[in-house]
């Protein structure tokens, strides 16, 4: 995931583009509306586990998850996409649902967590990991942030590649509008992949490691492929008009489409 955060005198304030890998056997649902009355997420659907890895509301919450990469699983722990429900489908600040989720954060296998409230300019980072200590609490700077399998802004080899590519993707682009698809193409597409020696020391297999070394993804496994089926571009203005562009694979099929609403911002004095 890669984010950039302006302060409130940008045009644009909140730029975010996230990708999701998954076994190609494991159903999910695309970016939609999905939800009762005032409680609709705008997001995508783990069929199985019933959460999201990404969702966004009218009334401009925002959270977004990825898996810290590790060898071992916790048999019997709690799904970590039901992690940004408990904030979007609540009224409880980025914070306050953060706090919540550390108390119980051993409960879940490897997470990191964003919550944010894009009226108001607040983002929390929360993550479970390392293995054995306190669950983190950070809140997020304005700026460039890169949330790969790891905590927030590691120096993992893709993260600092993208990072690199989106300061570059920014200086050649300036103030220009940009379609969210150039962004999605110019930035996620990547199958570069990091010098052996050069991988996280996981724990995993080093070879399962450099598979999982490049921006886009797409391993052969066992059980079949492994990698990228989405990938999801939102942007947000200062006036509050959200644009979600997702590139999704559906039947071997690259498919996409956009959304566009309009955040409910409280008033300005």
């Amino acid at each position: 995931s890669l984010g950039h955060i302006g302060n409130s005198s940008c045009r644009i304030t909140m730029l975010y583009v996230h990708q999701l890998f998954f076994m190609n056997c494991r159903p999910t649902k695309a970016v939609g509306w999905w939800g009762e009355g005032s409680m609709k997420i705008l997001g995508g659907r783990d069929v199985l586990g019933g959460g999201t890895w990404m969702g966004s509301t009218k009334d401009g919450r925002l959270a977004f998850l990825t898996n810290v990469l590790e060898p071992d699983a916790m048999p019997g722990a709690r799904t970590r996409g039901d992690l940004p429900l408990r904030f979007l489908q609540g009224n409880k600040s980025p914070l306050e649902v953060a706090t919540e989720v550390a108390k119980e954060a051993d409960e879940y296998n490897g997470f990191n967590l964003i919550l944010a409230d894009l009226t108001r300019n607040v983002m929390v980072y929360v993550s479970n990991r390392p293995k054995g200590q306190p669950a983190t609490i950070q809140l997020v700077s304005p700026g460039l942030h890169v949330l790969s399998n790891a905590r927030l802004d590691s120096p993992w080899q893709k993260a600092i590649r993208l990072g690199k590519n989106f300061r570059e993707f920014i200086r050649k682009h300036g103030d220009d509008e940009v379609e969210a698809k150039d962004i999605a193409d110019r930035l996620m597409t990547d199958t570069t992949r990091a010098d052996k020696d050069r991988l996280p020391n996981t724990g995993c297999d080093p070879n399962w490691e450099h598979g999982l070394s490049s921006i886009f993804i797409e391993v052969q496994t066992d059980e079949g492929l492994y990698g990228t089926r989405s990938t999801a571009v939102l942007s947000v203005n200062y006036d509050g008009e959200a644009s979600l562009y997702e590139k999704y694979l559906e039947s071997g099929i690259w498919k996409n489409h956009t959304v566009n609403y309009q955040i409910e911002l409280p008033m300005r004095t």
